[in-house]
């Protein structure tokens, strides 16, 4: 008990039961607990960290689930003894895709998507190519607001297929990609020693980030099919005096849940009851808008971001963050006070890239390269609990009953596949399900894909032996 009690340090931006794991990883490496130490009962130490039970077990849970500890029945939990490890591929502090590149052949990670080559590297190239002939005190200069505005509008062009509303150029700034939005938006909206932002129950793991960032508290939302509870919106809105909420609505990050017109609609009428500002975050759209935005049915209170990352490449960081009419000031002031604004050759990029007719075609060449690997993941986990989408660059794969999500990435992991669990997506005390996000990889040759949803598909077909189902 002592030995957790020494190496246990709360806070740090995690949740309590990683807290836990964290202490005790901690006291494994530095030797205070050794294979065959026995943990401490569960609600004794629940008693000695002042939590719940059913936190220390969750944290007891995950350690079994990645083979750090071994339950015993009738005894307790124990220190496990140590085994081949496996190689897992640690979580990035942004959500981006892995150096494909390096992956030995029998390695393939779908930890998240990875766009293929369609051309746009070449007009990426060609691009910087004629930037080089723009005069040169473009290069010698702060920018200014004017400087971006052909930016803007070629942005606006680009943007043609999302219903945001009516949008001039000066609500929207560019950013370094989504996540610079994502900051830009609670920067301009946030106020207070301790603002609240809510946020759906499974998410983005870069908008707890960015709100802890600026000192602010999450709560999670209850979901359903649909997206975000509407009556469970109103009544943490109201009970936390919330400012901000983040969703995901089109397509949604990690379950690729779309939520439809009408409940956006009673979304957006539960934000205006509250004064609640609503971000909606679009980057993994990489088809046309099936409902309207926030932005377009809260005029005062709709946020919007987006970015190249999902559609050309993640490389350039290029994002678009849109303010409401009414905010569009802030919005500039945020950008501008805190980095100047794009650099000036991004900035050209970005209007050079966005007005090309060949851009528009190679974008689309990406999406049916995209749509080709999600058909082949179909066909081989089709048979389970699958949701995915022809215009979705990853799948959620609903577990079948024994499996828990830690256990099963560690399973896949050992057959050379790397998935990303549920529970990165979750917040503290969220409802987690047991469940993984398999992200496209068309980085890869659709046979090398093929094999590696064989392998996924083989291990849901014939699960461990000893498995509790």
């Amino acid at each position: 008990m002592d030995t957790i009690l020494q190496h246990y340090m709360p806070g740090g931006g995690r949740s309590k039961f990683r807290d836990v794991v964290a202490a005790i990883r901690s006291a494994i490496a530095q030797g205070s607990l050794a294979p065959g130490d026995q943990l401490p009962p569960v609600r004794d130490l629940a008693w000695k960290l002042d939590m719940t039970p059913g936190t220390v077990a969750r944290a007891y849970a995950a350690l079994t689930d990645e083979g750090i500890t071994e339950g015993q029945v009738g005894r307790g939990t124990f220190i496990a003894p140590p085994s081949t490890p496996v190689q897992f591929v640690p979580e990035p502090w942004f959500d981006a895709g892995l150096a494909i590149e390096a992956e030995a052949d029998d390695q393939v990670s779908l930890f998240a998507t990875a766009l293929p080559d369609m051309g746009q590297v070449a007009l990426i190239h060609s691009a910087f190519a004629r930037l080089g002939s723009r005069s040169p005190r473009d290069l010698l200069a702060y920018p200014s607001r004017s400087t971006f505005e052909p930016a803007r509008r070629a942005v606006l062009h680009w943007l043609s297929g999302a219903a945001l509303g009516p949008i001039d150029h000066e609500d929207l700034v560019l950013s370094h990609g989504g996540q610079s939005g994502v900051s830009l938006v609670m920067q301009s909206v946030l106020h207070g020693r301790k603002p609240v932002v809510l946020l759906e129950e499974l998410t983005y793991p870069g908008f707890r980030r960015a709100a802890q960032l600026l000192r602010a508290d999450v709560v999670s939302v209850p979901m359903d099919a649909q997206g975000i509870i509407p009556e469970a919106l109103a009544e943490l809105a109201q009970k936390h005096d919330a400012q901000l909420l983040c969703t995901c609505p089109e397509v949604h990050n990690p379950t690729g849940i779309f939520t439809p017109e009408e409940r956006r609609i009673q979304i957006a009428e539960v934000a205006a009851q509250h004064g609640l500002h609503i971000l909606e975050d679009d980057c993994y759209r990489v088809g046309d808008a099936r409902a309207s935005s926030y932005r377009a049915l809260l005029p005062e209170l709709g946020w919007y971001v987006s970015s190249l990352s999902k559609s050309l490449t993640p490389a350039l960081r290029i994002g678009f963050t849109v303010a409401p009419r009414a905010h569009a000031s802030t919005l500039r002031r945020a950008a501008e006070h805190g980095f100047f604004g794009l650099a000036r050759p991004l900035a050209d990029l970005t209007e050079d890239l966005l007005l090309r007719p060949e851009t528009a075609e190679v974008a689309e060449k990406v999406r049916a390269c995209l749509q080709s690997y999600t058909r082949v993941a179909v066909n081989g986990l089709g048979g389970y609990d699958l949701r995915w989408g022809d215009d979705i660059p990853f799948l959620w794969l609903n577990l079948p009953d024994g499996w828990r999500a830690g256990s099963f990435t560690k399973a896949a992991a050992s057959r050379g596949v790397q998935l990303r669990s549920a529970e990165d997506f979750a917040l503290r005390d969220a409802r987690v399900p047991h469940a993984v996000r398999i992200g496209i990889n068309a980085q890869i040759a659709l046979p090398r894909f093929e094999n590696a949803i064989a392998r996924l598909r083989d291990l849901l077909d014939n699960p461990p032996e000893g498995m509790v189902v």
